[in-house]
C-alpha cells in the first residue's frame, strides 16, 4: 500500500504543478495582450512651442468683453510662460481598472479597489483606475520594465500641451474644445445606463470612449477623474519653469494633478487648471482620501517607438 500512496501524493502533485502552470500561462497572455494593446494605440504628439497657462489675455478667439481677460482667477496657473517640448507618446486613455488588474495579477500584487464597499461601487474594467500617485508611477515604471520603452507619467508641460492638442488655444480637451453634455461630455443620464453606481452616478467614472477624443486622438483629457502627473506641486513654479522639456521641481510635498472628476455640476476642467494633492492621498490629520476619483495614464519620452 505505500508505494500506492506514494503514487497517488506525486499524481497530485501533478495536477496541482499543471494548474499553476496554466494559470501562469493565462497571466502571461494577459500581461501580452496588455502590452501590445498598450503599444499599438500609442498616439504621437509632435514636439513644439507652446504658451503654457492661462492664455485667456492672448486667445485670439476671445471677442467682446471677455477679450484680453484669463480664464480663471486661480493664480496656480499664472503667468503664461513658453514651454518646448521634444516629441512623445501618449496612451489614448486612462489606465481602466481592467489594464490596472492585469499589472497587479502579474506582479503579485493586491487588487486595488476591491474591499471598501464605497470604492467597490466605481469599479468596473471599462473606467478609469482610481489609484494614488505611487500606484500610477508603478504601474508605468513596470511598462518600462516590461517593454525596454521609457514609459512615465506625463509631465505637466506634456500633459497640457496634448489637452490643447499641440498646445493651440483650446479651453477644454475634449472633441470639440468645449463642455456640451451629449456632444463633447456625457449626460447624468449616459453616465447612468454606462455604470453601475446605483444612487452615486453623479460622482461615478465612466467608460473610457463612451464619448470622441480630441482633435490628437486623447480621450477625457480634463474630465472623468483627476488626473496625476509627473510634477511635483510648488506655489509660483510657473515664474521659475526652465523653458526646455520642464520636469517641475525637485522635490516637494504635493504632486500636480490635472482635470476634474465626472460629477452633477461638474463637466470638466479648463486645459490650463492644475490643482495639487498628497502623493499617498494622506492627509495632514492622518486619514486617507478615497482613490476612486484619481487617475493616469502614461507617456513614452521617446522619438521613434513603433
Amino acid at each position: 500500500m505505500k508505494p500506492r500512496f506514494v503514487l497517488v501524493a506525486l499524481s497530485t502533485l501533478s495536477l496541482v504543478a499543471c494548474g499553476d502552470g496554466q494559470a501562469d500561462s493565462k497571466n502571461q497572455q494577459a500581461v501580452d495582450a496588455l502590452i501590445k494593446k498598450t503599444k499599438d494605440e500609442l498616439v504621437r504628439v509632435e514636439g513644439g512651442t507652446f504658451q503654457m497657462g492661462d492664455f485667456g489675455p492672448i486667445d485670439p478667439n476671445l471677442k467682446g468683453s471677455d477679450k484680453g481677460l484669463p480664464y480663471s482667477a486661480d493664480q496656480d496657473n499664472k503667468p503664461l510662460h513658453e514651454v518646448t517640448l521634444d516629441t512623445f507618446y501618449m496612451s489614448p486613455t486612462k489606465v481602466t481598472y481592467a489594464d490596472y488588474d492585469v499589472y497587479t495579477q502579474a506582479t503579485g500584487k493586491d487588487k486595488i479597489n476591491s474591499t471598501n464597499e464605497f470604492e467597490m461601487q466605481f469599479r468596473q474594467d471599462n473606467v478609469p483606475a482610481g489609484v494614488d500617485w505611487y500606484q500610477a508611477k508603478d504601474y508605468c515604471d513596470w511598462l518600462a520594465k516590461e517593454t525596454s520603452l521609457p514609459f512615465a507619467l506625463p509631465t505637466e508641460a506634456q500633459w497640457e500641451y496634448a489637452a490643447r492638442s499641440g498646445g493651440k488655444f483650446i479651453p477644454y480637451g475634449t472633441s470639440t474644445g468645449t463642455l456640451e453634455k451629449g456632444k463633447s461630455i456625457p449626460t447624468e443620464e449616459d453616465v447612468s445606463k454606462a455604470t453601475n453606481a446605483g444612487d452615486l452616478t453623479s460622482a461615478a467614472p465612466y467608460p473610457v470612449k463612451l464619448y470622441p477624443p480630441n482633435p490628437l486622438g486623447l480621450y477625457q483629457m480634463g474630465d472623468n477623474g483627476y488626473a496625476w502627473v509627473l510634477d511635483w506641486y510648488q506655489a509660483g513654479y510657473y515664474h521659475d519653469s526652465p523653458k526646455n522639456n520642464p520636469q517641475g521641481p525637485m522635490q516637494g510635498e504635493d504632486k500636480v494633478v490635472r482635470g476634474l472628476p465626472h460629477g452633477e455640476g461638474w463637466g470638466g476642467s479648463l486645459t490650463m487648471e492644475r490643482y495639487h494633492r498628497k502623493p499617498d492621498l494622506i492627509a495632514s490629520d492622518g486619514d486617507k482620501e478615497t482613490a476612486a476619483p484619481y487617475t493616469f495614464r502614461c507617456v513614452v519620452n521617446a522619438k521613434a517607438v513603433k
